[in-house]
């Protein structure tokens, strides 16, 4: 009997999925906004019950990262997610504006292709399982290979959650069969209505290069900028919680540390007292030299690990009780791979003359990479921190917060999410946090409010004033022309 290519098993795979999702979907989305309502609340529930598990396959699968914040994640991904999104409408009229005689209609977009990281593998098909089921949609999982085994498990937890609570078979599912040719399929299938992408450039590009309507985030590189009027002790505090939470691995963590000159001293004497070890140069080198691999990109080794590990695979003595390695820089460039992003516990430290040059700093480092996707301030000069909201080529500016937490949605207000919107400028098709309000279209149901004959009124009035200001005008010009002439005795 001749067997099928492990390439094209995949090919077939994608393919099946997509079209029982697609039957799952239209049933799915005739059940009603409360039925959806009962069924999203059953699948938080059942996840959040399942957080510590989930985290423990994850960990010991990956080895990125720590139990402890990985089971914050994955209750984050379900409670805080959860608790944002209830009482949103999502299907049917959403909003009637019976002045403008506007109504708005929301509809699901169908099937997603959902691609999930390593980094953060059951809390996102957690989050994103619950935002595609809340606005209507199905969700067909494409694992990254080396979380196939915890991806795979979250996806049954959510799917069994689903049908139990009433939602078809195949609402929710995962290929199982992984090559490059099956996601790809996945992605370009007809019955695939629209990509969420979340991980590595390569992959967000393929997700844009598919064909198929895409929602993808780019590399995160985020400066953190501590101004002279902040409190620095709560400032390195919090720069710290975020770094070392999770080791590192969300990608709206701090990447480097730029200060003023009148406070390096302090805020470098606060780094050490709170667990930054400050790197000699000839450490920064042995360091460097495992942050990037011999294409230019990301060292998977040092994602996610502790400041101990990675001092131990560079061969170089720390202090044993340092949370974060520091390397203190004065360039940036794409072979400077501390300003870079760094999915683990090492961060780049830049002293610069006052705030306007530390915030051309900052803007050199997201130039060079990630662009569009946050940048921290910690200031209580409401001048300085406005100038860098306004200047910053940024979607998130977070103030006074830890970054990854801020980033997400945990120690904001901003829509809590796992999958960041860079913007037009970082090659992203939306700015947000990704939530259900972005899986849905809206349809605008507008009733006329205008005749012809009212439009040509309007258009005539309109031209009747423009001359009318057009004549004031030449009068006051003459009336002027008229004094000065008589001022010169012309």
């Amino acid at each position: 009997m001749e067997v099928m290519d492990k390439d094209l098993q995949s090919i077939q795979e994608a393919r099946c999925l997509a079209q029982k999702a697609k039957d799952a979907q239209e049933k799915y989305c005739s059940l009603g906004q409360d039925k959806i309502n009962q069924i999203v609340k059953h699948v938080a529930e059942v996840a959040e019950s399942q957080a510590e598990r989930l985290a423990k396959l994850a960990v010991e699968e990956t080895t990125f990262g720590n139990l402890h914040d990985k089971i914050i994640k994955n209750k984050f991904a379900s409670r805080t997610v959860y608790e944002n999104m209830k009482d949103l409408k999502t299907i049917g009229i959403l909003r009637e504006d019976k002045e403008k005689k506007i109504v708005e209609i929301g509809s699901p977009v169908g099937v997603i292709a959902g691609l999930v990281p390593s980094t953060n593998p059951t809390s996102t098909v957690i989050y994103k399982s619950l935002i595609a089921l809340k606005s209507g949609n199905a969700i067909v999982f494409s694992p990254h290979p080396k979380a196939i085994h915890c991806i795979t498990e979250a996806i049954k937890v959510v799917s069994d959650a689903a049908v139990e609570a009433g939602a078809p078979e195949g609402i929710v599912s995962g290929m199982s069969i992984l090559t490059m040719e099956g996601t790809h399929e996945l992605m370009s299938n007809k019955n695939v209505s629209l990509i969420l992408a979340t991980g590595g450039s390569a992959m967000v590009k393929a997700a844009y290069s598919s064909g198929t309507p895409a929602i993808g985030v780019g590399p995160g590189n985020a400066p953190a900028f501590i101004e002279r009027t902040a409190d620095i002790k709560l400032a390195v505090k919090r720069i710290l919680d975020s770094k070392t939470f999770d080791n590192g691995v969300i990608c709206a963590s701090e990447q480097s540390i730029v200060v003023e000159e009148c406070i390096k001293d302090k805020v470098v004497e606060e780094l050490k007292r709170q667990g930054g070890y400050f790197l000699s140069e000839e450490q920064s080198k042995k360091v460097a030299k495992f942050i990037l691999r011999g294409n230019g990109t990301m060292n998977p080794k040092i994602v996610g690990k502790s400041a101990q590990k990675i001092a131990e695979m560079a061969g170089i003595n720390v202090d044993p009780d340092a949370r974060v390695l520091i390397s203190e820089q004065t360039t940036v460039g794409r072979d400077n791979p501390f300003s870079r992003e760094k999915l683990t516990t090492i961060l780049a430290f830049y002293c610069e003359k006052d705030w306007e040059a530390a915030c051309e700093r900052c803007i050199e480092l997201l130039n060079n990479e990630g662009i569009g996707h946050t940048l921290i301030i910690h200031s209580n000069n409401e001048k300085v921190i406005r100038e860098f909201g306004l200047k910053k080529p940024v979607s998130r500016i977070l103030v006074n917060t830890p970054g990854s937490l801020g980033g997400i949605g945990a120690s904001t207000n901003l829509v809590p999410a796992l999958t960041l919107g860079c913007g037009a400028v970082g090659g992203s098709a939306t700015s947000d946090n990704i939530g259900p309000m972005n899986l849905i279209n809206i349809k605008r149901l507008a009733y006329g409010a205008r005749e012809l004959e009212d439009i040509e009124n309007s258009m005539s009035q309109c031209n009747s004033n423009a001359s009318a200001s057009s004549e004031i005008s030449d009068q006051y010009i003459e009336l002027i022309t008229k004094k000065i002439a008589e001022k010169l005795n012309l």
